[in-house]
């Protein structure tokens, strides 16, 4: 990777071969093909190592590679889509450079660039191919899901006049938890303590929370670290567009939704798959992304005593209020007030750290007067110190756990503190796996 530009560059080492080893390539490709097609089997690298051996290939990194690139159907693009460093990749156009979106470094250009239209058509094809999806003209977009969980959205012209394009949103293989974004400072041990007994609430009163940011700022990796709060009693049944909460919780119900077919059937929207899931004795609901009328639905249940949790996008906490109350989610005010807590996230460009995400606010929605919902603000930002500062205001949800629990604040403020001691721990022992992350927390519960 340099830096001899205001963006960072991001090299490929991309194999070239000679004519003689062209010519052997092109050979082993068709024998791969033949043997893949007479079988109806998945041809692995070591199966294309023992080919490459038999035909005494002296130059077979390059070889392999090139191949390992035409069977995966990603061509040129497999090392990006290979690099779990990167969180997006995107094509936007023939003769124009590759772009990705590197986890800590942020926007970079790639040395890869496809020269014709066609190359890139065959990626977008071969995708839409895997997925069972047709892109053409009067098709002309493909939003999808790939098998390992990754997003991709592609365009082809006419609506993309400057040639095709690409987006490939990757699906970490070792998703984010709770620790990870404490060590990343996106949020501290005691906000993230805070957050585990509101989401728990003693059993008794589990906490209603959205979590609101841009485009890129996080919030579907904080909701899903989260869901690691959930006890395991509990039933959770998630609805998204695109499946991306990676959950260790183990009684979990996924539920995505379908996009009609070529005839504009059998379309299974969020709100479909919303009022279904009421019908599935949940304990908690979390929607991806609210962004329509499954609101309404959303803020019915929330009304009627179900607990749940979900992402919109806005910028600040008023204007997610706004979005909620007007077209097309139309929540009425006095509805919203079923909502605890709304958490700001935000993708911030630091000097010396580059993109940082930090969760820059949590306000508590304490009431509703005339035409305004009423806000404590109980976490802000600091963007001098960078730092996430807790407001010492009292919060009236926890106060309401204590009060139906019969203990006294000060038994909370004790709660939090062991928590919070817990959240260290895991932190100082640099415990951060999914699934060593999950068990203290269901131990935590079962000590209790």
């Amino acid at each position: 990777m340099s830096q001899k530009e205001s963006i960072l560059k991001y090299n490929l080492e991309l194999p070239k071969l000679n004519s003689d080893e062209l010519n052997e390539y092109n050979n082993i490709k068709n024998e791969i093909i033949q043997l893949k097609l007479n079988n109806n089997i998945t041809i692995t690298q070591k199966e294309i190592k023992k080919i490459l051996k038999q035909h005494n290939i002296k130059n077979q990194e390059n070889i392999l590679q090139k191949i390992t690139q035409e069977l995966t159907g990603y061509k040129e693009l497999t090392p990006l889509i290979e690099d779990d460093n990167l969180e997006e990749i995107m094509i936007i156009g023939n003769n124009k450079p590759v772009y990705i979106y590197h986890r800590t470094k942020g926007m970079m250009k790639t040395n890869l660039i496809f020269t014709k239209e066609s190359q890139i058509r065959q990626i977008i094809d071969k995708i839409a191919q895997q997925v069972n999806r047709k892109i053409d003209q009067q098709t002309p977009i493909l939003d999808a899901r790939l098998k390992d969980g990754s997003r991709v959205n592609a365009t082809i012209p006419p609506i993309s006049s400057d040639g095709s394009t690409l987006t490939i949103r990757k699906f970490k293989k070792d998703p984010l938890t709770i620790i990870d974004l404490i060590n990343n400072k996106t949020l501290t041990t005691h906000l993230a303590a805070f957050l585990w007994l509101s989401i728990e609430g003693l059993g008794i009163n589990p906490i209603n929370m959205i979590i609101a940011g841009g485009t890129g700022s996080g919030k579907t990796t904080t909701l899903n670290t989260l869901t690691t709060f959930i006890p395991s009693y509990e039933r959770l049944i998630t609805i998204e567009d695109t499946l991306e909460i990676q959950t260790a919780h183990k009684h979990t119900i996924r539920l995505e939704t379908r996009p009609p077919n070529i005839e504009q059937k059998g379309e299974i929207t969020m709100d479909m798959l919303l009022k279904n899931s009421l019908r599935q004795r949940p304990d908690k609901i979390i929607v991806g992304e609210v962004r329509s009328k499954e609101a309404m639905t959303l803020f019915t249940a929330l009304n009627t005593g179900h607990s749940g949790m979900g992402t919109v996008h806005a910028n600040t906490t008023k204007e997610t209020i706004s979005r909620l109350r007007n077209p097309p989610m139309n929540v009425p005010q006095i509805m919203i007030t079923s909502l605890n807590y709304i958490i700001m996230q935000n993708r911030l460009y630091n000097a010396k750290q580059g993109t940082i995400r930090r969760i820059t606010e949590v306000a508590e929605i304490v009431g509703s007067e005339q035409d305004q919902i009423q806000l404590n603000k109980i976490y802000q930002y600091n963007n001098k110190k960078d730092t996430l500062d807790y407001t010492a205001i009292t919060c009236v949800a926890l106060r309401e756990i204590a009060k139906k629990k019969g203990i006294t604040t000060k038994e909370i403020e004790d709660e939090l503190k062991k928590r919070q001691k817990t959240l260290e721990y895991m932190q100082e022992k640099n415990i951060h796996q999914i699934d060593d992350v999950q068990e203290i927390i269901d131990q935590y519960y079962k000590n209790q």
